[in-house]
């Protein structure tokens, strides 16, 4: 049982810093006997215990997982009882089986963590630190993720759905590949994330910065844009069915960048803006203010062609 193998974790971990049940007891602030129903597999604590744990017992937090260490030297001590110190190793080659779901992790710190892939569906997730952490196809569903810091951190190939992100810091985020469904995305800032393939679909992405982020393929199909300054270079991107808010392109060159049936994109701001012959079609004809708008080879487009 999982719950076994996490008390067997504690007892050697706790073991190796030469501390008694009642010392961690005092420090985690909990009693002499919920420690021993931990290492007794009685009970398991929950993600934000562990983490203490792990800063108490001085252990990274995937210490906890099953697929830590030398599986052998595990199962032997778990079959005859045996409390021996663990092998280590740096490479874990599979990912770790919590599930996180419906969990309160209010407050946690997984900053530097590797091969945090579970499903966190549902989960509380706020004022939550992830710096350089490996998020890459994470599966959240009916989340709200508010002021947590996701800093230099891979969210590649993963799903958001149906969920709220608010205020969050994605500095040079990658998320690469990732879908956003029905989500809604406000107060953000990706600045320097990596959107390309990113797929932004029924949901709303508002009050973001996204200076210097690549948008390269990246594509927005249903969204509310709202107070969005686009900046830099727009490659293969896609604006379909989008509503546009207070937002504008500015110093923004876009190349076989395709929009289609967008509202309210009339107001759109083009400010010093150079586009493709195929792109200027397309804003033509989605009824764009063209005045801020030049070709890449400098030709000047009149907003009355």
């Amino acid at each position: 049982m999982e719950s076994t193998m996490i008390g067997n974790k504690i007892v050697l971990a706790r073991k190796k810093m030469n501390i008694s049940q009642a010392q961690l007891a005092e420090s985690m602030f909990v009693s002499p006997q919920a420690v021993g129903k931990w290492e007794r597999g009685e009970s398991m604590p929950d993600i934000i215990t562990l983490n203490r744990l792990a800063e108490l017992l001085e252990v990274d937090l995937n210490y906890f997982s099953e697929r830590f260490g030398n599986q052998t030297n595990e199962k032997r001590s778990e079959e005859m009882n045996i409390h021996c110190e663990p092998e280590y190793t740096e490479t874990i080659k599979k990912k770790p089986s919590w599930d996180l779901s419906q969990q309160n992790l209010t407050g946690s710190d997984f900053s530097g963590l590797k091969n945090l892939h579970e499903k966190l569906s549902s989960a509380n997730i706020q004022r939550c630190s992830f710096v350089g952490s490996d998020l890459s196809r994470l599966i959240l569903t009916n989340n709200h993720v508010r002021n947590c810091d996701f800093s230099n951190s891979d969210i590649s190939y993963s799903q958001i759905q149906k969920s709220m992100l608010s205020n969050n810091t994605f500095n040079h985020c990658s998320l690469r590949n990732s879908m956003f469904l029905r989500s809604f995305i406000e107060g953000c800032d990706f600045s320097g994330a990596d959107f390309t393939e990113t797929e932004f679909k029924s949901g709303g992405f508002s009050k973001n910065n996204i200076k210097d982020a690549q948008l390269t393929g990246t594509i927005f199909i249903e969204t509310a844009i709202q107070d969005i300054v686009f900046e830099g270079m727009l490659d293969d991107c896609r604006f379909e069915q989008c509503s546009f808010y207070n937002s504008k392109f500015q110093n923004t060159t876009l190349r076989n960048t395709f929009f289609k049936n967008n509202k309210k994109f009339k107001r759109v701001q083009f400010i010093n803006c150079k586009v493709d012959k195929l792109t200027y079609a397309f804003l033509k004809n989605n009824l764009a203010d063209l005045s801020g708008i030049t070709l890449i080879d400098d030709q000047l487009i009149g907003s009355t062609e």
